[in-house]
């Protein structure tokens, strides 16, 4: 035993307690930081926006997105784009109260998103608006609240259609906080951390923060940090020296502390450190602000590529809309981090944040679960993509949406860079360069740590000319256009590029660029999971069906994009186990069936559709014809049996795109894969077997576990099966779930967008044997019975718990 190993504890148990007392003395009354998303009241207004002729008053908590309250109707005016969903104008109001205790104190109200154009009033006064309903706002509200009750009142525009191409959802559809503070503060989103200099030896963490004196006295402060490990232990600290903070100004503060044997952020290993900012007056703390951050080093150049803490690394990305699923825009904390973990386990280790920034709470499942981010902000600029979209609002607002965006998510550790844009339609006129270096430039302003992109695209035979705009990036965004990378890269050779959009079908093609050319660090396929909007983008289609691409014409009833790597379940689609696979040699095995061509119907693809592949060996009607099965392996052989008969063995390699495809006549049994070694021995194997008649539901939640904070989410995975327990994947069957004690159902769905009953509704149709249901846990403490029933299937209760 080491007896040096207490002495070392002791000191940093001392300045444990010290930092607990002074976290004890601010939080002693009111905290720093209260969420409010608790009874809330709601209006949506009728289309001539009066309140005499509005639905009634309801109450709410939020988030809330009444968008995706009703069923999907045709005639809704957000229409393809926006998933055919009601929009609207909507009046939020709360009472809030403040104890008389907090008289003296300031006051913040911190929205970190509301879709579409928000106004905020405090007991009458107006204190802002923010168009940009992607992005989140800090108001100052002292002036307006007084003692005892307040009223708060949003008022949320999203009526005027279309202002997005892709399902934006309405409401206050993120968290809403009260910030409580002493007139001497910690300036709201004035913290900063960045590590210039690290080494396995050490770190150096450079903090920086604004000092906000609102009083009319002068005073002199004392600040003081702690930075603790993942297991609260102190591995640094510091007092800095006294401050004088001037009335009525601002006061930058900049301190210094070095960690020592650092633990690196990354996406195998995403550590986390937590930055305690402590300010004392006259001995006492008056205020203290706690921020996660990381330690990594990212590098990147067209000759070596992209390095994260010193070692290679490639982009496996894909891109993320904000919504999810079949909650629609509301921003639980619990659906952002199944997002991430869903990512995760399809091997994506990067997401694009297309085309706005996400919630903070995604962000922090990013650093959590480790997944680098591209953080973009806008889809266009000034020249109009639908006829009320951010174009209407970039000349006034562009420079505080940024701001927001770079000041609110510059400590993260999974950022790696901001974007700037998507795609925008101006970029043949050289104001584009102008608009571009404005954007960039105030990005670099407000975090010199990242590099700034954004995605390029063209729809013509004119690329080249875009060399100007390019430049003003770190690194170029290719939407669709890394075939030119090649020539791009000859031309202009110190250019580092990535794709920041591609085609789900192109992932061996693209694999191939990424894996062969150093100057382009990564691949990002449009999407990495299905989502509401852009209705019918990816979908595949039967002849006789509505033709074309979702940007030809309506294609009603889809509502929603299928071009996902991952369903609206959660199930992995074949195309995401192969572009696994791609990127991770480790993942070396797996076996999936494509549909016949006229089993259906006459397959259609689309552009962004990959042809529609299934884990299933059930196609009744269909035996004796031709079926496709199709292996995808890193073995260098691999052998297909069918109930234990030895069809074929195949070799697999980049040649063969590590495919193998055998026909064969269909018969129900057993499928079965092996992967043979170099030795000729089978060392591994998956099967598919045909499944009998449903005959019961099964119940798989992701948790069961929840706390009663009235927010948390546990995702039911709803399958039929036959009576031994395999899935039935052409089961259709309707099924009926409840929630009973200490929680509630919230929404129900499947993997068909082209069912068009509300995600309200407790009855959903499975669909290929799938279906999911979502149940929040209430305030209370307890059981949450869910229940699942059918005709004709036995029935599955699953119990959770939920927790104080």
């Amino acid at each position: 035993m080491q007896y040096t190993k207490p002495i070392v504890m002791l000191k940093s148990l001392s300045i444990f307690i010290v930092a607990l007392f002074m976290a004890m003395a601010v939080s002693s009354a009111t905290p720093r930081r209260q969420l409010i998303d608790d009874n809330w009241q709601f209006k949506l207004l009728s289309p001539d926006s009066t309140a005499g002729n509005a639905d009634a008053w309801t109450n709410v908590d939020l988030p809330h997105d009444w968008s995706i309250t009703r069923d999907f109707k045709a005639d809704y005016p957000s229409g393809n784009d926006g998933g055919y969903v009601i929009t609207g104008r909507g009046l939020y109001r709360k009472n809030l109260n403040i104890p008389a205790a907090d008289a003296g104190k300031r006051h913040y109200l911190y929205l970190e998103g509301a879709y579409m154009d928000a106004k905020v009033t405090v007991n009458g006064d107006s204190v802002g608006r923010r168009p940009y309903g992607y992005s989140s706002v800090i108001y100052e509200i002292t002036p307006q609240l007084h003692p005892g009750d307040n009223l708060i009142e949003v008022d949320v525009d999203n009526s005027r259609q279309k202002n997005c191409r892709w399902f934006s959802g309405s409401g206050i559809y993120r968290h809403v906080w009260l910030f409580t503070t002493p007139e001497v503060n910690i300036k709201p989103w004035s913290l900063y951390v960045t590590t210039p200099k690290v080494s396995a030896a050490s770190a150096n963490a450079n903090v920086t923060f604004d000092i906000d004196n609102a009083s009319d006295k002068a005073c002199t402060i004392t600040p003081s940090i702690t930075i603790t490990d993942s297991e609260g232990k102190v591995v640094a600290t510091r007092t800095g020296k006294p401050v004088t903070a001037s009335a009525r100004q601002v006061t930058p503060c900049t301190m210094e502390l070095t960690i020592d044997n650092p633990a690196l952020w990354s996406p195998d290993t995403p550590a986390l450190y937590n930055l305690t900012v402590s300010l004392a007056a006259d001995g006492n703390v008056i205020d203290s602000v706690d921020e996660h951050f990381g330690v990594r080093t990212f590098e990147y150049s067209a000759d070596k590529g992209l390095t994260l803490n010193g070692k290679p690394i490639v982009l496996n990305g894909g891109c993320a809309h904000h919504d999810n699923g079949v909650l629609g825009a509301n921003s639980y904390d619990a659906a952002e981090a199944r997002k991430v973990s869903l990512m995760k386990q399809a091997g994506f280790n990067a997401v694009r944040t297309s085309h706005n920034p996400p919630s903070p709470a995604f962000l922090d499942e990013c650093d959590r679960q480790g997944l680098i981010v591209i953080d973009e902000s806008f889809d266009g600029w000034r020249d109009s993509k639908t006829p009320y979209d951010y174009s209407r609002d970039i000349d006034q607002w562009w420079d505080k949406d940024i701001e927001s965006m770079v000041l609110r998510d510059r400590n993260h550790p999974s950022i790696f860079c901001w974007s700037i844009g998507n795609e925008v339609i101006e970029r043949k006129r050289i104001e584009v360069v102008t608009t571009a270096h404005k954007l960039a430039s105030l990005c670099r302003k407000l975090d010199p740590t990242r590099p700034v992109t954004s995605a390029l695209a063209a729809w013509d035979s004119d690329w080249e000319i875009y060399d100007p705009l390019a430049a003003e990036h770190d690194i170029v965004g290719y939407n669709y256009m890394i075939h030119k990378a090649e020539s791009d890269h000859q031309r202009v050779p110190e250019r580092v590029m990535w794709q920041t959009e591609s085609y789900p079908r192109d992932a061996f093609a693209n694999w191939c660029k990424v894996n062969d050319n150093p100057y382009i660090i990564g691949d990002f396929v449009w999407t990495a999971i299905d989502y509401l909007g852009e209705s019918g983008i990816g979908r595949f289609y039967y002849k006789g069906e509505s033709e074309g691409e979702h940007y030809h014409r309506n294609q009603w009833p889809w509502h929603g994009a299928y071009c996902g790597d991952i369903d609206l379940t959660g199930w992995r689609k074949p195309i995401s186990h192969y572009r696994e696979m791609l990127y991770n040699p480790d993942k070396k095995l797996y076996m999936a069936v494509r549909e016949p061509d006229g089993y259906y119907g006459e397959i259609k693809e689309t552009q962004w559709s990959a042809y529609p592949t299934w884990e299933s060996w059930n196609w009744p009607g269909h035996e004796g014809k031709q079926i496709d099965v199709e292996i995808v392996s890193h073995y260098p052989r691999v052998r297909l049996y069918l109930d234990d008969k030895l069809i074929g063995e195949r070799n697999v390699s980049r040649d063969t795109g590590f495919k193998a495809v055998f026909h064969i006549p269909y018969t129900p049994g057993k499928l079965r894969a092996t992967g043979i070694d170099t030795n000729g021995n089978e060392v591994e194997e998956v099967t598919l077997a045909t499944a009998g008649k449903p005959a019961a539901i099964r119940l798989t939640p992701d948790r069961t576990n929840l706390s009663a904070d009235n927010q948390d989410l546990a995702y039911i995975v709803i399958e039929v099966v036959d009576k031994d327990g395999n899935v039935v994947p052409i089961a259709d069957n309707m099924i009926e779930v409840s929630v009973t004690g200490n929680g509630s159902l919230i929404a129900t769905g499947s993997a068909d967008l082209k069912d068009a009953s509300s995600y309200k509704s407790p009855k959903r149709k499975a669909w290929k044997g799938r279906a999911i249901a979502v149940a929040k846990s209430s305030h209370n403490k307890g059981t949450i019975k869910v229940k699942a029933t059918s005709p004709g299937l036995k029935s599955h209760t699953v119990t959770l718990k939920s927790v104080k």
